[in-house]
């Protein structure tokens, strides 16, 4: 039977599960967590953003960021669980993977996988079911094990 890799995310924390068959347990493979995804973006910035006077004018000319500083971080967080993964493929670790994400962060993580992960991608599902419990989280999940084999 093959491996399969079950990725539980969001944008601040992500599990990873191996399952072995439709009627084998769920077992942990890592936890990464990023605790600057939970931080308000004005704990993130250093400073305001940037700001000149003009020269022929009554106001000041504001200069904003082109990204969001948490997007940055959400970025950088798909980026670390991608990097994982891709280990793992490496290592022979899995042959199939589901994704479940939020769903905004869904499409930042899709977006940092490599193409050979990418491939082993079986299903993507937009549900964040990072705060639900093991026991629970084998009975939601076993009901799409089947649809994937």
């Amino acid at each position: 039977m093959k491996a399969q890799w079950i990725v539980i995310a969001n944008a601040a924390s992500a599990r990873i599960f191996r399952r072995e068959g439709s009627a084998a347990p769920l077992t942990p493979v890592a936890v990464l967590t990023h605790a600057p995804s939970r931080m308000h973006a004005s704990a993130l910035e250093p400073d305001r953003s940037g700001s000149q006077a003009s020269d022929y004018s009554y106001g000041m000319n504001h200069f904003e960021p082109r990204t969001d500083t948490r997007h940055k971080e959400h970025q950088r967080f798909a980026k670390e669980i991608a990097e994982r993964l891709d280990a793992g493929l490496k290592a022979g670790e899995f042959d199939a993977l589901t994704l479940f994400a939020s769903n905004p962060f869904m499409g930042e993580l899709k977006a940092q996988l490599s193409e050979a992960v990418s491939q082993r991608v079986k299903a993507t599902l937009n549900n964040d079911l990072s705060h639900v419990g093991l026991a629970e989280l084998d009975r939601r999940i076993s009901g799409s094990w089947s649809a994937m084999l």
